[in-house]
């Protein structure tokens, strides 16, 4: 069985399953593995080392000769010629997050570029609608990494903001299998995003250490920080994120820690994990083409049981 919807259309892939942006993470390695799957790999621009993400795209077209997009990440990138930069990589998928739909759309479009913008309210979709945007990517609360201080689960977001456009949508938080990804086409989807399950995976260049916490976590051990601030964050559970998680007062945002000592060195407590809470329904690591292959095979299964006992 294959896919055939309004996002493989316009994204050019077999699976409507999209890679999340993360900082330091999404970059050619893991990128390519997505892409080469079926999926679209994103390279990441949030880490704000633009020399270095000019590199890792140009090592994507060694690796895949499949679609890929980039993410632009408005409020961690502050490169006021953000959006030319990526144009002139000749990408022709661009995700953008973090800030207002209105700053980059137009010229990204006029450059003939397919455009997803990231958005975790009602309010945020319909403005994106508003500036022309190709598509949504619909976050909830349960996702990794950065989030809206005022959190809404997938459950009640995805449903609600496809009442009110009629944009294709990618449903990012909570997916981790075939499954959730009925589950999202269920309530209005027609793509899915990982973030927490590609950090896991074989191809991620994350440290082992930050893997297997992963793989070891129940469903219980993230954390919501940050919330009286912004941005907030989910997190997996560690000794520093416990204590910041009682920090209400200051915006913890400085104590972030020093991100590659963890991503790269494996020192958990270097820095904020920033991880969903699908951590606690990953039990082991996996190849990407494994993890797409099981999900996509997963996904047309639940819809034939589905069919067989309710039709």
């Amino acid at each position: 069985m294959k896919f055939d919807n309004r996002v493989t259309r316009m994204l050019g892939v077999e699976l409507p399953i999209i890679q999340a942006p993360m900082g330091w993470i999404a970059r050619s390695g893991l990128a390519s593995a997505v892409s080469n799957a079926g999926g679209m790999g994103i390279i990441e621009t949030s880490s704000g080392e633009l020399e270095v993400i000019k590199e890792e795209i140009r090592k994507m077209r060694d690796l895949t000769d499949k679609p890929f997009g980039v993410n632009i990440a408005q409020a961690f990138v502050r490169d006021p010629n953000i959006a030319r930069f990526v144009i002139d990589q000749g990408v022709r998928f661009v995700t953008t997050s973090a800030g207002s739909p209105t700053k980059y759309t137009a010229v990204l479009k006029e450059a003939g570029l397919t455009v997803f913008h990231v958005v975790p309210t009602l309010s945020a979709a319909l403005k994106a609608v508003a500036a022309g945007v190709d598509g949504l990517i619909v976050e909830g609360s349960e996702g990794g990494g950065f989030k809206n201080p005022r959190d809404v689960a997938t459950m009640v977001l995805l449903p609600l903001i496809r009442s009110k456009v009629d944009v294709p949508i990618i449903a990012a938080g909570g997916f981790v299998d075939g499954p959730t990804m009925a589950a999202a086409f269920a309530l209005g989807a027609e793509g899915i995003q990982m973030g927490t399950r590609m950090v896991s995976a074989l191809e991620s260049p994350v440290h082992q250490n930050w893997k297997q916490a992963i793989v070891d976590a129940q469903e219980t051990d993230t954390v919501f920080l940050n919330r009286f601030h912004s941005p907030a964050l989910r997190a997996l559970r560690t000794n520093r994120t416990t204590r910041l998680e009682q920090n209400t007062a200051d915006n913890i945002m400085p104590e972030f820690g020093v991100a590659k000592d963890l991503y790269y060195g494996g020192d958990m407590e270097a820095a904020i994990p920033l991880s969903g809470q699908v951590s606690g329904r990953i039990e082991s690591v996996k190849s990407v083409k494994d993890i797409l292959n099981e999900t996509r095979d997963g996904f047309f299964a639940t819809l034939e049981s589905l069919s067989k006992q309710y039709l």
